[in-house]
């Protein structure tokens, strides 16, 4: 039977969020002018905030502001290879580094799931050797150039888990043929949480540390 070790990053394996971050050193890096777009973000977050809004449209409009319109893949790479580096000295839990490379001792296949872009996220996963990402993606027009509208569902809440079917259906498993660990810090990953053969709520804020007690899920608190 194969066995997967499922992690969620933001928060769970990271310290802080990545996507703010994230697009502060495409800009910095790429167009430092792009800086001054800033309040537009924030005014972008309060219109989400206020649900003007959804999650998948904040990401296409901050990514619009801080990278532009359209970048080729391969700068786009080397702005998520130095971002991804970054991470990995100063972001990482590690706990969470740890915890990765026991499961993969223990015969666990790990496999990254997130909200966040593929394309800084498959960065950030190769920092700790996962080379499995299931992530929000990004369209692409005719060149190959990464634009700022997404692809497909934006991978949180119950589209986390049904990208994670999907790549599964690709991968000809079937939910029989596997067993799963499940590891996040938020309660919008309840869905996978529950469809999980063992969930682990990590750092977790109040309504999930709440539920997992309710539930009899272990709650973990990594540090360092």
């Amino acid at each position: 039977m194969r066995r997967l070790a499922i992690y969620d990053m933001d928060k769970t394996i990271t310290r802080r969020a990545t996507w703010t971050p994230f697009l502060i050193h495409a800009a910095r890096v790429r167009a430092p002018w792009r800086l001054a777009l800033l309040p537009l973000a924030g005014v972008a977050s309060l219109a989400y905030l206020a649900k003007a809004i959804d999650r998948a449209r904040l990401k296409e409009i901050t990514h619009r502001l801080m990278i532009g319109r359209a970048i080729p893949p391969a700068d786009l790479a080397k702005v998520a290879q130095t971002f991804a580096e970054d991470v990995a000295a100063t972001n990482l839990f590690a706990d969470a580094r740890a915890r990765v490379e026991a499961d993969r001792a223990e015969g666990w296949e790990p496999v990254l799931a997130t909200a966040s872009h593929g394309y800084y996220a498959e960065a950030i996963a190769a920092q700790l050797e996962i080379g499995t990402v299931i992530s929000t993606s990004a369209r692409r027009d005719a060149d190959g150039n990464v634009l700022a509208r997404l692809e497909g569902e934006n991978c949180y809440g119950p589209a986390k888990l049904r990208l994670i079917e999907a790549w599964m259906a690709r991968e000809g498993l079937s939910r029989a043929d596997i067993r799963v660990r499940f590891y996040s810090d938020h309660v919008s990953d309840v869905p996978v949480l529950k469809w999980a053969d063992e969930p682990f709520a990590v750092n977790a804020h109040g309504p999930l540390r709440r539920l997992a007690v309710s539930r009899g899920w272990p709650v973990l608190d990594w540090e360092g």
